[in-house]
């Protein structure tokens, strides 16, 4: 029997412009999961109704007002709004987000039919909305009459071609999703006019707490990292963090951290001093707390950059707890702190043989800056870390107790803190000693309170589960940071290593009498970068680029090399070979490179076409062993070989249980070939589209199962 599909309600405005962006929003998330469908149900707004107040001097929830009315009643599930409508702040009960996808932010000028400004009388009358519009009205046009105008796009365009006015100002934005860009008279440069942040996105609004939008959201929401930067200089920041930074839309500061880690920020990234400095707050702590999470739930890439290690004094849970409350996903990375500086650094070392086993480290402060007792009572109420203690478990679990701790203290043991198959058991001092575990393997020990706290990790699109990454080295750093991005646990195990056949140079030396270069994988792009760089050959003499997706193509950006033809939607061989009919001629001479594994399919395609071929396989795909697989939940296939790799080392039986997403169709082939089925083909064949694919099918599972609040 066929499931019925997961309805929801959204509320929109009426207008034609609110219709059209709802439609077109909501359309194109129903095609990103199966079984979910959206009744649109248009509910008035005060601003749809009040035709005559400026809006200059409207109430911040002018547009909103009703539809979040409607939300909190029940009528609706949510509410589709343009985001820059959304009042600061939200009313009580209405949590947001909004949708990744922005249309031309820039304002432009509207004239009649036929005119241009250059048509325009000295004082043309001109249509306002918004202060910052009537600032460049009355520095562009400084002879101009400014009224309110108001109404709807295409009643404020008829007052234009009516006389009543001579110019208006709009956002770019509405016209272009009402079809009706052709009115436009002059864009204007945000240069001369910014915009407001909001401008060109939509946002939806629902009931605070509701978990199917909540599990919604979390499709369009970014993981947070919480990094440290480390003291003192740019050189004790980790790689983490770094590459962090080099991926962030929005970075956070602190005060205390190095100025020059911010040149890591790539060129559209935002930088917001948030630091504290005793007795000078740039913000208060809630104050930050509320921009991590609005930044968050604007769809934007957010670093948290803390001084020194964000968990040391940093009040980092006040940060993490928030975002656990609107189930956002964060990542924390450790940082280099003053204690390790001061110490290790400078050879005051904390321990040392036969002088220190331990240290103590605390602080007198207290919240709203009282000071607490720093005495023998205070200290040894602190928690306590045992280093390679594992082997003397019993003997410390016995000196505890002699010390007067009560057995019921809470407990715990770490293993592999921080890699990927990290393990932590929970427990008290009394059953320390019980707990399996092999003493073989280094850990620590840990008691205290402190012990039964724990970050949320089910959060996110992933909700925490443990992907298997089973593509080559080259890749793994994007996948693992795409999987975090969605709230998994990336678990890195690569199955094949590329290499290159360097000795295959010499038949790249006739390159530049080629008429067509081929490339179908990303792989095969990079390792024709290599081939390049090792021969030094001059990139002005390459012939034109075929290649078969996005992927490829965006692995030779960096090089300045630009493909002259790819697929435009199904990235495969055979979408290459339907436009190769069409680009190439009679007797072409076309370079086909690839992977040894790759067969010759497409060079004997490429040869019925009338072309002369060169089949040359540049790298080799070598397989990968390991012992025994990592535990995980869902797994990553990128290429056929990474499944044969998987199968021949440990069986489909293995795939049991596991959802498996493939990058493409000759990936599928493989599975199939073995009688396994994928779970999900990516809808687009590139490491993002994979694992976007692999998001959307969680959430839409999630959604169906869910019930309404």
């Amino acid at each position: 029997m066929k499931k019925l599909p997961t309805v929801f309600k959204a509320g929109t405005r009426p207008s034609s412009l609110a219709l059209t962006q709802t439609r077109t929003a909501l359309d194109r998330i129903e095609g990103l999961l199966d079984g979910v469908v959206f009744e649109r149900v248009p509910i008035s707004s005060v601003g749809d109704t009040d035709r005559t107040t400026d809006l200059r001097d409207s109430p911040a929830d002018f547009f909103t007002r009703d539809l979040d009315e409607s939300l909190l009643r029940g009528d609706i599930d949510f509410a589709v709004h343009s985001a820059k409508d959304l009042p600061s702040p939200m009313p009580p009960g209405i949590d947001w987000f909004w949708l990744p996808w922005c249309e031309e932010p820039r304002d432009v000028l509207i004239l009649a039919q036929g005119r241009t400004v250059s048509d325009l009388p000295d004082s043309p009358v001109i249509g306002v909305s918004s202060e910052r519009r009537a600032d460049y009205s009355t520095h562009r046009f400084p002879a101009g009459i400014q009224k309110n105008i108001r109404g709807n796009i295409n009643e404020r365009i008829a007052q234009v071609d009516d006389g009543s006015f001579d110019i208006v100002i709009m956002a770019a934005a509405a016209l272009r999703r009402l079809g009706i860009e052709e009115r436009i008279t002059e864009w204007i440069p945000l240069a001369e006019l910014d915009v407001p942040e909001a401008q060109g996105y939509l946002a939806i609004t629902f009931r605070e707490g509701d978990e199917r939008m909540m599990t919604l959201r979390s499709l369009f929401t970014q993981s947070v990292t919480i990094a440290g930067a480390g003291v003192g200089h740019k050189d004790l920041c980790t790689v983490a963090t770094l590459n962090a930074l080099k991926r962030c839309d929005i970075c956070l500061y602190d005060s205390l951290i190095d100025p020059a880690l911010l040149q890591h920020l790539p060129p559209h990234a935002t930088a917001i001093d948030v630091g504290k400095r005793c007795g000078a707050h740039s913000k208060e702590q809630h104050e930050t707390t509320k921009l991590i999470c609005e930044c968050a739930r604007q769809s934007k890439r957010v670093v948290r950059l803390k001084g020194g290690d964000p968990g040391i004094f940093g009040r980092l849970a006040e940060e993490t707890e928030a975002l656990e409350t609107l189930g956002i996903p964060f990542r924390v990375i450790p940082g280099i702190s003053a204690l390790q500086a001061a110490t290790t650094g400078t050879g005051m070392l904390l321990t040392r043989r036969d002088v220190s086993r331990g240290f103590v480290a605390l602080t007198p402060r207290m919240s709203g800056g009282a000071l607490a007792r720093c005495d023998a009572a205070a200290k040894n109420q602190l928690p306590a870390i045992y280093y390679m203690s594992i082997k003397a478990v019993g003997p410390i679990v016995q000196h505890l107790l002699e010390d007067g701790h009560s057995p019921e203290t809470p407990a715990a043991l770490i293993f592999n803190a921080g890699g990927e198959d990290e393990r932590i058991i929970k427990t008290t001092i009394g059953e320390l000693p019980s707990q399996k575990h092999c003493s073989q393997q280094p850990g620590l020990i840990m008691v205290g309170d402190h012990t039964t706290y724990s970050y949320k990790t089910e959060l996110g699109a992933l909700k925490g589960r443990k992907v298997l990454l089973t593509c080559s080295e080259s890749i793994q750093e994007k996948a693992a940071a795409l999987v975090r991005d969605f709230g998994g646990r990336p678990i890195q195990f690569p199955l094949i290593r590329l290499k290159t056949r360097f000795e295959e140079l010499k038949k790249l030396a006739p390159i530049g009498s080629y008429d067509w270069v081929v490339l179908t994988s990303p792989s095969s792009a990079r390792c024709f970068i290599e081939l390049l760089q090792k021969s030094e050959t001059d990139l002005r003499t390459l012939p034109r680029m075929m290649v078969c997706g996005k992927g490829t193509a965006d692995e030779l950006k960096p090089y300045g090399l630009y493909v002259d033809v790819l697929p435009e939607t199904e990235y495969s061989a055979d979408a290459l070979i339907k436009i190769a009919q069409e680009e190439i001629e009679l007797d072409d001479q076309i370079l086909r490179l690839r992977a040894d594994k790759a067969g010759p399919q497409l060079a004997e395609a490429l040869r019925a076409l009338g072309a002369e071929v060169d089949d040359i396989m540049i790298y080799d795909n070598e397989r990968i062993e390991y012992d025994e697989p990592p535990d995980f939940d869902a797994v990553f296939f990128a290429s056929a070989s990474g499944v044969e790799s998987f199968i021949d080392q440990w069986g489909t039986e293995a795939l049991a249980g596991k959802t498996q997403v493939v990058i493409g169709k000759p990936t599928a082939h493989a599975l199939e070939k073995k009688n396994l089925t994928p779970d999900i083909i990516a809808r687009e064949a590139t490491v993002l589209g994979a694992i976007q694919s692999l998001a959307e099918y969680f959430v839409g599972e999630e959604l169906c199962s869910q019930k309404p609040d």
